[in-house]
């Protein structure tokens, strides 16, 4: 049996959900914050056998998107004292993933 932990965007979250429960996948659903973005995540909790982690996996390649975002970046002061930014282009989103050897599992 496998444990995948898998961060995904909060606006990704109902599709994924959605479509691994159609495929029959119990799944947990934890509400996380990016540190770097500061932006709404969310965490997956789905425990499967062996065999279906690469549907799982498939499934969240598909349905998690990567998108292009523009942050503030602090470039320096002006003489009146106000921050001076530039925007940088960051890419988000996608799914991190982490997929576990589980040792014991039980339903009580």
């Amino acid at each position: 049996m496998q444990l995948i932990i898998a961060t995904i965007q909060d606006q990704d979250a109902d599709r994924v959900v959605s479509n691994l429960n159609e495929q029959k996948f119990r799944v947990t659903r934890i509400g996380t914050t990016g540190g770097f973005l500061q932006q709404g995540n969310t965490t997956l909790l789905i425990g499967v056998e062996d065999t279906e982690v690469s549907l799982v996996l498939d499934t969240l390649r598909k349905e998690s998107q990567r998108r292009t975002r523009y942050m503030p970046m602090a470039t320096g002061a002006a003489p009146n004292g106000m921050a001076m930014y530039n925007y940088v282009e960051v890419e988000v989103g996608g799914a991190t993933v982490f997929v576990l050897d589980v040792d014991h599992f039980e339903q009580v």
